[in-house]
């Protein structure tokens, strides 16, 4: 079975309360991320038809800070789908409601597997691919996976030969101290 990713794209808007700030007065970077597994939950359990867990998040860069009394908008997409897994896109937005402005404030790719109601991995609905957006980024997905193959197996400990990454260290603010 396959399903176009339309199908079970999610989005929610929120408006944020003081009690969701941090002490400089900006919106909790935790209170955000909480935001974004439940949205990215959502949408990988609409497309599976199952109950769904987290299994990574790939890279949360904070771009701009969100304030409080703005709009915040968190939408979701399926990019790429394995057997039992899938790779959800997430777009963070806020808006200032008294200026209009909308401000991009992050964006991330969590995996989420589907489960069955046994703890089981279960299989999900492939991804139709129909537009070159779609192909874009299903063939992203891919590649993020083989980056972190490569980035896992470089710095395995029991593989990791530290006179070869010596010179990295050369120029940065780290004293080695064997």
């Amino acid at each position: 079975m396959f399903k176009h990713a339309s199908e079970s794209q999610v989005s929610i808007t929120q408006l944020m309360l003081p009690s969701h700030s941090n002490f400089s007065g900006k919106i909790h970077g935790g209170h955000i991320l909480g935001l974004m597994d439940q949205i990215a939950f959502a949408c990988a359990s609409k497309h599976s038809r199952h109950y769904c867990v987290t299994a990574s998040v790939n890279r949360v860069d904070f771009l701009n800070p969100i304030e409080v009394g703005e709009l915040v908008t968190l939408k979701a997409s399926v990019n790429y789908t394995g057997h039992t897994s899938m790779v959800v896109g997430l777009r963070v937005e806020s808006q200032n409601i008294q200026t209009g402005v909308v401000k991009h404030c992050n964006s991330s790719y969590f995996t989420m597997v589907a489960k069955d109601d046994q703890g089981n991995n279960v299989p999900v609905p492939g991804l139709i691919l129909d537009d070159k957006q779609s192909i874009r980024r299903f063939a992203r997905s891919i590649a993020r996976q083989e980056q972190s193959k490569s980035r896992t197996s470089t710095f395995k400990a029991s593989e990791f030969i530290m006179e070869e990454h010596l010179t990295l260290l050369k120029n940065q603010n780290a004293k080695i101290a064997l």
